[in-house]
């Protein structure tokens, strides 16, 4: 059965007429109830991770600031959101919910997690909507618990994975893949294992194409025993932090030959959600429904 983390505390209350859709994490479990994607059972609960698994990927007094709100005004400003203790705690749940879909991952193939794709959070700082970076802290506890030993992270938001590309820039056994918007945030960008920038108003043909002589070449040269996916949907035509010129169904195209990959070669997948900005939450929700349907079908 395919697993996925979801807390009420996903959905943060945000000042009026804040940039971030943080309602998409209330709408997107509810439709894939609502049209039988997914039963009760299909979700569980994250709680609190261990600090020690945090700490795995972020620098210590980071965290400590992070904990008792003491970051400064410049740093809290970055992050983006209003610094409060409920989303620290929000932050550290989501973390928990891709940790313990690591362990579902690996014993059904893939798990997935409501929100996370917290791709911006560097090992000593926040920004972006990102202060702890969920897939580097789940990369990190597989690696420390002799789960995994050769990881491959897959970033196709259309930012780049800057905060993971600087946690794993030394550490050869994560390999860090990003196929983002070239003209897109981060404006100077770090670098991955790889990194495929996008010109402005690349289309479905193009990306796929691009995608598909990039990942099955990856898998062969990298022979990871689990990867991390981070499907955000901000690729979109309709997105308004994006540039590129994808359609829903050529996103939908891009999940599918990434899970299917993925089940192919029987490596297990942890996918957070990532970003999207479109101005209508449907389409938002419905681009993010579509990677949960996706695993259903392929991983039934």
């Amino acid at each position: 059965m395919l697993k996925i983390a979801y807390h009420p505390i996903y959905k943060h209350p945000l000042p009026e007429g804040h940039r971030f859709p943080m309602i998409k994490y209330e709408l997107l479990p509810q439709q894939l109830l609502y049209e039988g994607t997914c039963t009760e059972d299909n979700f569980f609960e994250p709680s609190f991770p261990e600090d020690h698994h945090i700490l795995a990927a972020h620098d210590k007094i980071y965290y400590q600031n992070l904990m008792s709100l003491e970051l400064s005004k410049r740093e809290a400003r970055k992050i983006g959101f209003p610094l409060s203790d409920e989303l620290v705690q929000r932050e550290r749940i989501i973390a928990d919910g891709t940790i313990k879909g690591c362990h579902f991952a690996l014993e059904q193939g893939i798990a997935m997690n409501i929100a996370g794709g917290t791709h911006h959070a560097y090992s000593d700082r926040g920004e972006a909507f990102c202060m702890l970076n969920d897939q580097a802290i789940g990369a990190r506890y597989l690696l420390n618990h002799e789960l995994a030993k050769k990881i491959l992270i897959v970033d196709l938001d259309v930012h780049q994975g800057n905060g993971t590309a600087e946690i794993f820039e030394t550490d050869h056994s994560v390999f860090t893949f990003s196929m983002h918007g070239k003209g897109n945030y981060p404006f100077k960008k770090e670098v991955s294992d790889l990194d495929i920038p996008l010109e402005k108003g690349t289309t479905d043909q193009e990306y796929l194409s691009i995608l598909k002589k990039t990942l099955p070449a990856l898998l062969e040269r990298v022979q990871p025993d689990f990867i991390f996916y981070l499907c955000g949907v901000d690729v979109l035509e309709t997105d308004k932090l994006g540039t590129l010129s994808m359609t829903l169904d050529g996103c939908k195209e891009r999940d599918r030959f990434v899970l299917q990959s993925c089940y192919d070669a029987k490596i297990p997948v942890q996918c957070s959600m990532g970003g999207g900005y479109s101005p209508e939450i449907r389409i938002i929700v419905e681009a993010h429904a579509n990677t949960f349907r996706l695993a259903e079908d392929i991983y039934a």
